[in-house]
Formats: structure tokens, sequence, C-alpha cells
């Protein structure tokens, strides 16, 4: 595992001291808010976050984390949802709210409002230490996550990727598996966007210039040579892969929609972030019956070592990415603290 270069939570406080020019007393109650365009001007490394989000998961596992179950509420038309998840980061020693908020869900991307926010203190000092969006932080974190994933449970060998899906996911998708699993030869996409298709190739050429990608409209052919499955489409999406279509030893991740339940309940081993968040929010994935499979491991235990991930070189297996507020909690708190150091964002007296 990398160990990220961070500093004690308590320089975040220093850091916005020497941002505003003053010093930070205990009764301090300025809340340093960090827009989009704040957050989106920090330069930050696919490898930095890989190595956040794997500290985040080991310190869970390790029992120094806490990751409530997060709330949920929508209306019966399903128009739109909202969550609020509450976390506590052990190792950075930070306690952090997160909201999301998504309306218009049934129409097309372009016409849905999304907002999500993280908010941290320092649970060294008590002080506040950022408001911030929390879009990149999500956008940089999911596909962190599969990437770890695929480093852990592909098959030995595992030579092709196969991503579906070119949204917000799907476009970070492949940088980060090169970042985890740099021996990928064969890069696959199936997309029905074409501005989508046109960003993940961009972003694929930004972080690993001159690696080819191969934009497939057969989606079986595709599917039946890739080791590794990553679906990240949206709800709308035509693709549905099924297990037949796969190779004995292949991995699905799911991380949106692009692959049927039969992935899930023909693997041969589940491994899931979150064993409850599944059942809560997978259930678009269980049988006839309204059934899902076991979990076999979650993954927090499976990257300390406390679970077993892939057992036999030939199984197939799915799993189940679903976010964890301690990830987002350790990755916000990494830009809060570059953030702070670089002078960025606004300092309101909320609580004066």
């Amino acid at each position: 595992m990398t160990t990220v270069p961070t500093e004690p939570t308590r320089a975040c406080a220093r850091a916005r001291a020497r941002a505003e020019g003053d010093s930070v007393t205990p009764d301090d109650k300025t809340l340093r808010i960090l827009s989009t365009g704040d957050v989106a001007g920090i330069d930050i490394t696919l490898a930095d976050v890989v190595s956040v989000v794997e500290q985040a998961y080991r310190t869970l596992a390790a029992g120094r984390s806490d990751n409530p179950r997060k709330l949920t509420v929508k209306p019966d038309d399903g128009h739109s949802v909202a969550y609020a998840m509450l976390g506590r980061d052990g190792e950075r020693n930070v306690v952090a709210v997160k909201t999301s908020y998504k309306y218009g869900l049934h129409e097309d991307r372009d016409r849905q409002h999304y907002y999500t926010t993280l908010t941290l203190y320092d649970d060294e000092t008590g002080l506040p230490v950022a408001m911030l969006d929390c879009g990149r932080v999500g956008a940089l974190r999911t596909p962190a996550v599969s990437a770890l994933l695929a480093r852990e449970l592909a098959a030995p060998g595992s030579r092709s990727a196969l991503v579906i899906g070119t949204g917000t996911q799907g476009r970070l998708a492949l940088p980060f598996l090169l970042t985890t699993l740099p021996e990928l030869e064969r890069l696959m996409l199936f997309g029905t966007h074409p501005d989508g298709v046109a960003a993940v190739r961009a972003e694929l050429e930004r972080h690993f210039p001159g690696r080819e990608l191969e934009v497939v409209s057969d989606l079986r052919a595709a599917a039946e040579k890739a080791d590794i499955v990553l679906a990240t489409a949206g709800p709308n999406t035509p693709a549905c892969v099924e297990a037949a279509w796969l190779k004995p030893s292949a991995l699905c991740v799911l991380v949106g929609y692009g692959i049927a339940p039969s992935t899930l309940h023909r693997a041969r081993r589940v491994i899931a972030t979150s064993a409850a968040q599944m059942r809560v929010t997978g259930t678009d994935m269980a049988d006839g019956e309204g059934r899902l499979p076991d979990v076999d491991a979650e993954f927090p235990d499976v990257l300390a070592g406390r679970a077993s991930g892939r057992t036999d070189a030939g199984q197939s297996i799915f799993a189940y990415n679903s976010g964890l507020v301690v990830t987002d909690i350790a990755l916000g708190h990494r830009f809060a603290q570059l953030a702070l150091a670089q002078g960025l964002g606004t300092a309101v007296p909320l609580w004066k």
C-alpha cells in the first residue's frame, strides 16, 4: 500500500489560519466554503486518490472508523432521491456529514439537478474544517474503488476490460483501472452518448497518452472477450450483459447499470463494499422471488486480509460497489487540506 503524505488533521486549522491571515482560537467558528470551481482547480493524482481510498477502507476494517447506514428519502413517483450520510475517519480524526440530492430522475441527464456537499469537522481541535461541493470527490472515489476491486479480485493474467457507460463514473473508469492494473492491454467501451464516448476518450488520453480505446457496438462479443466487466451506465441504458456471455473467470463490478441479475446469481463468489447497502440498494438485481444471494465477503475485510477475495483462479466473481461515506470523508479531507493550504474558498462566520 502506498502511503499518502498527508498532514495531521490539525494542520487544516493552521492552513486556514494562514489563508485568513490570523490565528485560530479555540472558539473559532468560521467555516470555509469550497465551491465546485475551488475543488476543480486542485491537482491530485489518480494514485493519490487510490491510496487515500484504500487507507479509508483499511481503517474501517480495523474498527477505527464509523460508517453508519445512510438515510434515504424518495417520493412515491420517484422524481427525486436524497441521502444523508454521517461518518468518522479514525485515521484522520475527522467527523463529516455528506448530503446528496438528485432531482428529475425521469428526465434526460442534461435536465437533471444534482447537489451534494460534504461538511468536515476536526475531531482533535473541535473546529470546522470546510464545507465543499462533493461532486468531484464522488466522481473520483467511485472509480478508484472499482479499480481496487479489480486489482484484488480479477483473475491472474487479466488483460482486457470492458466499461459500460460514459457518464460521470464511466469517464475515469479506464484511467483508474490502468492505475491499479497497468498490465491491461485491451480497453473496450460500450456507450450510447457520443459526447460521453468523446469524454471517455479524452480522459484516457489525458492520463495515459497513446493508449488505444476500442468503442464496441456488439456488447455480447465484447463481454465474451473481457476479463473485467465494469457496469457504470445509467438506468436507461440498453446494455444488459448476461452471465452466459462471460468468461468462466470473469470479474463483474456493478456501480450503476448494464449487467443482468444473472451475473450476480450465477457468480461463484460475491464481494460487496457493504453487504447491508447491497441489500438495500441492490434490489434491482434480485431474482424472480425477490431474493439476493449472500455476500461471501466485504471488501474492506478483503483489503485488510481478514477475508478472502478470489479463492480460485477460475471462479467467476460479482463485486458490488456502493459508496461508503468513510471514503468520501478521507478524500474530501485530502481535498480540503490541499485547498486550505492554497488559500482557496470563502470564509463564512456561520456560527457567529
